[in-house]
Formats: C-alpha cells, sequence, structure tokens
C-alpha cells in the first residue's frame, strides 16, 4: 500500500486552499506502567449532524472530483518542483521505459485477481484507488513530497527525516531480526510494500538478512517497484546528479535478496514460524478494523518464536492529531481519501489488546509528536500462559506527549 504520511497528497493542497475550518471549536494486558488517566490521551470522536452532514455532500459531489483535487494535485506538484523533487520529469522517465509491464500490455491478467472488497474503493483521491499505474507510479514522488512540506527545513529530504524518526524508535524497543538466535537465515517480510520504498530502506539497515519479502495487494504497485529494482542504478537521483537529465527521484541500488510479490498480506501463503521480522508500516490506517485484526493474526503465524511484529502508525491518541480530529473541515477532508480512518481511529485500544494478547510482549512509543513505533515478539509456547505485558511510554508522567510535534501545519506555509 502507498506509504503516503497523512494528510495524503491532494490534501495539502486542498487544506492550503480552506486554510481554517468554520466547524472549528489497554484493556485486557496489564502494563508494567500505570498512568492516572490524562484527558489529552481519549480520542477524539468524529463530528456529526446536520453541518457535517453538508460538508461530506459537499465532498461527495463533482466538484470535489473535478475541482478540488485538480488544484490540490497542482499544489503538492509545485511543492515537489519547488523543493529539488522533479516530479514531472521523474514521472514521465519512469513511464516511457520500454521493457517496464505498462509497456508491453502483460497486465490483462490483473482483471481476474480478486481483491478484498475494502480494497476496491477510491483511495488517496485516485477513483481506482491502489489499483492504477497513475497511482502506483505517484506514490514515491508524493511520499518525498509531502516530506518536504511537512519538514521544510530538510527540503526533499524530508521524508527521510520522517522514516529515520521510526526506525530510531524501533531500535529504540529493541527491533532485532535475530532475536530467536538463527543469525544466517533471518526473513524480513515488509507488509503493504508499496512501491518498495520501505523493503529497500530495510534492506540498507539490516545487511545481515538473507531474505527480504515486500507483499502488496496492487500489482502495479509491484511492477513499478520491480521495475526501479530492474534499472538500479541506472535510477538515478535526479536532484543530487546533474550530469543526467533523467531518472528517479532517489538513488535506488540493486539488491538480490529483495522480492517484491502481489498478494493478499493477511493470506501470504509462508510457512508458518518461518520469518524473523514483519514490517507493517503506515499500513493500518488504511484497513478496517476486522482485516487490520486478520492482517496481525497472519503475520503472528509466519513469525518464528521471539520474532518481531514492527509496526509504524499514526497516532490519533496523540494531541496533534486529536486536534486535527475535532476540526470539521480538516478531518472530512482527511477521510474523503481515507475510508477506515474513523473506524483506525476509534479501534486503536482494541487492536492494542488483540496484539498484545496475541504476542504476549508489547512495546510501544511515540516517534514523532504525532505517531508511534509499537515492537511485538512473539512468545514462545512455554510463555504460552504468560499475562500479555504492554509497556507504553508515549506520554508523559503529566499526560503529555513524549515527543515533540514539529510537523507543520496543515494550514500553515514554510514561510509563514
Amino acid at each position: 500500500m502507498p506509504l503516503l504520511c497523512c494528510p495524503p497528497a491532494c490534501l495539502l493542497g486542498l487544506v492550503a486552499l480552506a486554510r481554517t475550518s468554520a466547524f472549528s471549536n489497554f484493556p485486557g494486558a496489564k502494563s508494567r506502567r500505570q498512568r492516572a488517566h490524562h484527558p489529552l490521551r481519549a480520542t477524539a470522536q468524529p463530528r456529526s449532524g446536520f453541518a457535517q452532514q453538508l460538508l461530506d455532500a459537499a465532498l461527495a459531489s463533482p466538484v470535489w472530483k473535478y475541482v478540488l483535487v485538480p488544484q490540490a494535485r497542482a499544489s503538492i506538484v509545485k511543492t515537489a518542483e519547488e523543493n529539488g523533487i522533479p516530479w514531472v520529469a521523474a514521472k514521465e522517465w519512469i513511464r516511457r521505459q520500454p521493457d517496464a509491464p505498462w509497456n508491453n500490455d502483460v497486465n490483462n491478467e490483473y482483471i481476474n485477481i480478486q481483491y478484498p472488497r475494502y480494497y476496491q474503493k477510491s483511495f488517496h483521491a485516485y477513483d481506482e484507488g491502489n489499483l492504477s499505474y497513475d497511482a502506483a507510479f505517484e506514490q514515491e514522488l508524493a511520499s518525498r513530497s509531502i516530506g518536504a512540506r511537512n519538514f521544510p527545513k530538510y527540503a526533499d529530504r524530508g521524508e527521510d527525516v520522517f522514516r529515520g524518526a521510526f526506525d530510531r524508535a524501533l531500535v529504540k524497543l529493541g527491533a532485532d531480526i535475530n532475536a530467536d538466535g538463527e543469525e544466517e537465515d533471518a526473513i524480513i517480510v515488509d507488509f503493504g510494500c508499496g512501491t518498495g520504498t520501505s523493503t529497500r530502506r530495510l534492506a540498507k539497515q539490516y545487511p545481515q538478512a538473507a531474505e527480504l519479502i515486500g507483499i502488496d495487494l496492487s500489482p502495479y504497485f509491484v511492477d513499478v517497484g520491480r521495475t526501479l529494482l530492474d534499472l538500479a542504478p541506472s535510477a538515478i537521483n535526479l536532484s543530487e546528479d546533474s550530469n543526467h537529465s533523467d531518472g528517479w527521484i532517489t538513488s535506488i541500488d540493486s539488491d538480490p535478496r529483495i522480492q517484491l510479490r502481489q498478494g493478499d498480506i493477511a493470506n501470504t501463503g509462508l510457512l508458518s514460524n518461518s520469518v524473523s521480522a514483519v514490517n507493517l508500516g503506515l499500513v493500518l490506517h488504511e484497513l478496517p478494523l476486522s482485516a487490520a485484526k486478520e492482517v496481525v493474526r497472519e503475520a503472528h503465524r509466519i513469525l518464528k518464536d521471539k520474532g518481531q511484529l514492527w509496526i509504524s502508525e499514526m497516532d490519533f491518541e496523540s494531541p496533534a492529531y486529536k486536534a486535527q480530529r475535532e476540526n470539521a473541515l480538516l478531518f472530512s477532508l482527511l477521510r474523503a481519501t481515507e475510508p477506515y480512518l474513523d473506524e483506525y481511529a476509534d479501534g486503536m485500544p482494541e487492536l492494542r489488546k488483540f496484539i498484545a494478547e496475541m504476542f504476549g510482549k508489547v512495546n510501544i512509543t511515540a516517534a514523532t509528536g504525532r505517531h508511534y513505533a509499537l515492537l511485538a515478539e512473539k512468545r514462545t509456547a512455554k510463555e504460552g500462559n504468560e499475562r500479555a505485558v504492554l509497556e507504553d511510554d508515549r506520554f508523559r508522567d503529566d499526560g503529555s506527549y513524549a515527543v515533540e510535534d514539529t510537523h507543520l501545519k496543515p494550514w500553515e506555509s514554510k514561510d509563514s
């Protein structure tokens, strides 16, 4: 799945247009750290009522599709270009690759793939959701542009800063692909890998891994990811190499350990007890709660004893996202391109409980001022009857979030 950090690409332009809102105004698992309840930790509830209904109706109208979305798209492309991310040139470069599947009429078989119903909805303002080459071409472009917009101090490196925050948080929690003691055959599986941005990053972080398997439901995203790997090292980072007139937006290294596969992450077909780590990066908020639980269950099945599940996600219990959810206009824009965002936000406590009861040991920490990292370790058969333990240090003792929110606010500009 696309790993766009919210707000999704089209929304940044829409929020810039809207500026402000007229409507503004772990049970079951024993935690080793008991804190007093604090109002900041409550999850904000979605808005309802007549005003919200009018807003939802407006976002379902042709005005959204034919006026606001094109304007927002133009805004995010402009943001990319102004920050040294050659969106237009890079998209044209990948589109015209002569040996790519989209130029060889070999993808007719994709119409026969059976997709879960939840996956067939519009996502990120693409009518076909993730089931198109256009969405696949633009996934990494949009992620880089959003990173530049959210972290203007770092320009085209903003996304690296964002992803690095999760890397550090998971290391802090004890991320280890050799927790089972078997060093030579470590396999990392990247659930919802999209075009492979996160899979390639994991390959660099864990050179000792024997194999890295990225799995995504979209064959279009997998095609783009495989093509980028096949083109390496010709996939030159345009923003850094002035001697090349075309190429991709980041440098791609060829790595024979990486496999990108089309498939359902709730039913991978991998052997039980066979992998060392499963990565779930910014995927769960795009799933209904029932599907999220199936994905966690599948991760547990394929992990070895002591194997680890790594989750990087939005935290709607953080003050920053809580405030966004209380803003009717802003959150309605978010929900317009992320159909399961309310269900994800409401289901966070239930999903944590589910993970803790299944895995036994769970640690969670703040990664950014509005995102968390979670590490769950699969207990052994010998540990099967022990009570689940969840350690959560996202909040300080006074109830404030443990990491300062440094994201640029949706209504702010980098020059303000």
